[in-house]
């Protein structure tokens, strides 16, 4: 009698293909729980840091173009803290429509923020009153700087004309008294605390271009706020 063939040999085979797939599925699982892990364990201080390098990136010569509001590049600066980084955004956010208006400009430096202030949408020429549109403004300036703990520098800046009026006898005398008028302004209506301000004129020799034009001459008349990096200590 002949024995019989298995007709069914390669059944085994088959029923173990399901291995395959439920190996597939575990090495699946286990790299979703990896990423999840990974996700809930982020290094908040490396994150600060690509957040500032993007930033940087960002504010290149070769980035695209400002935004209305945005903060322009400036040569020489310097990486922005997390502090500053967060006082960035409370401005951009507060003085939008000043930054958009060109009533206001917002520029970095070695020191940390500065907030711009063009003469012409502040004061009359050769005075030291702020006008009723910078009252608001500098009320909004308030609003912002009660929400940071930073020390403010308030410089005042003039044009290379001299003048010599009853009131002031040079730019010297203007430029600081513009500067005190932004500090008073801040400590007896926008409750700010005088111990984080100070006052500085630096009349025609701090200019922001070279005084070559009428148009130059407009762009150093200015009241910078400089939002120091750092709180008062």
């Amino acid at each position: 009698m002949r024995p019989r063939h298995r007709r069914n040999s390669g059944h085994g085979v088959s029923r173990d293909r399901w291995l395959l797939s439920y190996a597939d599925f575990i090495t699946l699982l286990f790299a979703f729980f990896t990423t999840m892990y990974a996700i809930s364990t982020v290094d908040q201080a490396k994150l600060s840091k690509v957040a500032m390098g993007l930033h940087q990136a960002l504010d290149s010569p070769d980035a695209l173009p400002n935004a209305p509001g945005r903060i322009p590049a400036s040569s020489g600066t310097a990486m922005l803290s997390q502090e500053q980084l967060n006082a960035r955004v409370i401005l951009e956010k507060d003085m939008a429509e000043d930054l958009r208006s060109g009533r206001m400009e917002l520029l970095e430096d070695g020191r940390g923020l500065v907030l711009s202030i063009p003469e012409a949408s502040a004061f009359g020429t050769g005075s030291a009153d702020l006008s009723d549109t910078a009252q608001q403004a500098v009320a909004r300036l308030a609003a912002s700087l009660a929400k940071m703990g930073n020390s403010v520098l308030i410089e005042g800046h003039t044009d290379d004309v001299p003048i010599h009026t009853p009131r002031f006898a040079s730019n010297w005398e203007l430029s600081t008294a513009r500067a005190t008028a932004v500090v008073q302004w801040l400590v007896e209506r926008g409750g700010i605390e005088p111990a984080r301000l100070s006052a500085a004129g630096y009349g025609e020799y701090r200019p922001r271009v070279a005084n070559e034009s009428a148009q130059a001459r407009a762009r150093n008349r200015r009241v910078d706020v400089v939002i120091l990096k750092g709180p008062q200590s």
